[in-house]
């Protein structure tokens, strides 16, 4: 929400919404990257951890944002940012000059001479997420700078214990400040391999899997990627959280990390049995197994069977439809599939994280390369720029069907509306009979009231290739069964193929949009019709 017209969502905007994060039946919001920034990459190239960005507002502000955050017990979670700064930041400038106590506050590196040409290049075939070489020559320092995101992102040398006590500063001051917690960014590429006894790194290997040479694809990650190193930084920041509250008292604080690594190594990210890491590596297998095959039942047991059949003992799955990296939910799983999925991740054991809008049904933008403003998609061309920006999943949030969708009073906004604000939108779905939102709601309500989905035991499975069943059940309390048809086509269903304890009929509690079913109805276990797309929830009293 924007609050002062400058078509950019702030702080002030979002603390006068708070009241609608509270009714959607949320305990608590991340926001992403709020510090001092050239917003090269929207926020996350930071010039100043310590501070707020201008357009966003102002520490006051931020504060006020906290207070009533807080009224409204509603937990607000920062964006921490510990792989690189901007090349704007203090500490880069200092690095640049080779000032005491920050020559190597980034991975700073000479290159290698070419035998044939006598030319200087960069140390190695290393490329960047936003497309082509992630070594940047530095004129005045007369040295390559590592940067895995944009040119503008220097990579933190982490190999530098001054460089690890700073961030843990920011980490320090903002729980100061009354933050709940930090979703940690990008955190594959914090540290990469050592450098060998002449302090040369290792060129990347060719994987063959795509022909744009410039593409991070194009090579493996091998030395800059999922380094142990990246691990036990996790374990040193959930201490951190862990001091502070034994210092300050108070609720703890939640560590979250972003991870798109395998099951190996996202998996250590939870701690051992010595130690404690972070709280919830985000579990982003309902985005990335759908990215290689459609959605369908089978599919959907695969994603929860990734991530349940490796999490270690005593910690709490999350699951996650969409992100501000990835097309929306209802773009990618189609439209008539976002009330099932919002369902799912309702009913499966664990935190559940929406990204906003998913409660609406909202789909990605259509934006051109006129208006693309996504680095990802800047640094390509207007021809293929499609495959990589993240522009259509950022179009503002859709508060009404008025001008801005309500976002904003500004005569443009930073990126173009999407195409079905007029409908879906948070006052129109209010005021509908039936509406996306209407069913995010009586999910939360359900979960927020009813102890067996917060205690119960799940079982779940793909009863055929589009039926996907989930039961949860907790002695003394009536249990909860989803069912939802992932595919095309109607199809009957026998529940008792899945659970022979079930009775005989189960009452419908919340049905999908689409759904022709009363609510409050009772529906046999055997011989279950549902139409394409229909998802149910049931519940045996």
């Amino acid at each position: 929400m924007d609050s002062d017209g400058d078509g950019i969502g702030d702080l002030n905007g979002i603390t006068s919404k708070l009241e609608y994060l509270k009714d959607l039946g949320v305990t608590a919001a991340w926001l992403s990257p709020i510090f001092k920034s050239p917003m090269v990459d929207f926020g996350y190239d930071i010039s100043d951890f310590f501070d707020i960005q201008p357009e966003y507002g102002t520490m006051e502000d931020f504060r006020a944002l906290i207070k009533k955050a807080k009224e409204l017990d509603l937990k607000i979670i920062l964006d921490f940012v510990p792989n690189h700064s901007s090349d704007e930041n203090e500490w880069f400038k200092k690095s640049v000059k080779r000032e005491k106590g920050y020559e190597d506050y980034y991975v700073w590196h000479d290159g290698k001479i070419n035998a044939d040409s006598g030319k200087r290049e960069p140390p190695t075939n290393w490329l960047q997420y936003f497309r082509g070489s992630a070594w940047q020559w530095n004129e005045e320092r007369q040295q390559y700078y590592l940067h895995q995101f944009a040119v503008q992102q220097p990579d933190l040398n982490y190999r530098n214990p001054d460089v690890v006590e700073q961030m843990k500063r920011v980490l320090r001051y903002w729980l100061n400040e009354g933050v709940a917690g930090f979703r940690c960014d990008a955190l594959p590429p914090l540290f990469e391999v050592l450098p060998d006894a002449d302090g040369q790194f290792p060129d990347e290997q060719l994987t063959g899997a795509t022909g744009y040479a410039d593409d991070r694809d194009y090579l493996t990650t091998a030395y800059i990627e999922n380094q142990p190193e990246t691990i036990d930084m996790v374990y040193q920041w959930r201490q951190v959280l862990d001091d502070y509250q034994r210092i300050h008292g108070g609720n703890s604080s939640v560590l979250l990390i972003e991870t798109y690594s395998p099951a190996w190594f996202t998996m250590q990210f939870y701690g051992n049995r010595s130690v404690n890491g972070a709280h919830l590596p985000f579990n982003f297998n309902l985005i990335t197994v759908m990215e290689q095959s459609p959605l369908s039942g089978y599919n959907v047991q695969k994603a929860i069977d990734m991530w349940l059949n490796n999490m270690p003992a005593g910690r709490t799955a999350n699951w996650v439809l969409g992100n501000h990296d990835k097309r929306r939910a209802a773009s990618r799983y189609g439209e008539q599939h976002i009330d099932a999925m919002n369902m799912l991740i309702m009913m499966l054991p664990g935190a559940s994280v929406t990204y906003q809008g998913e409660e609406l049904g909202m789909t990605d933008g259509q934006i051109s390369w006129e208006d693309t403003v996504d680095p990802w998609g800047c640094n390509s061309n207007p021809d293929i720029y499609e495959l990589y920006t993240r522009d259509p999943a950022r179009t503002p949030f859709q508060w009404t069907s008025g001008i801005n969708a309500g976002f904003s009073t500004a005569a443009k906004t930073w990126l173009p509306l999407a195409a079905d604000y007029e409908t879906i939108n948070v006052a129109t779905e209010s005021a509908a009979q039936r509406s996306h939102l209407h069913i995010y709601k009586a999910l939360t309500e359900l979960r927020n009231s009813l102890k067996t989905l917060q205690n119960g035991a799940t079982k779940y499975q793909a009863l055929t290739e589009d039926v996907f069943v989930l039961k949860s059940s907790l002695s003394g309390s009536p249990s909860i069964v989803f069912v939802a048809n992932l595919g095309s086509k109607g199809i009957t269903v026998d529940l008792d193929q899945f659970d022979k304890t079930l009775p005989t009929h189960l009452t419908l509690k919340i049905r999908s949009i689409s759904s022709t079913k009363a609510e409050g109805s009772l529906f046999e276990t055997k011989g279950l019709s549902l139409a394409a797309g229909e998802a149910l929830v049931m519940s045996t009293d």
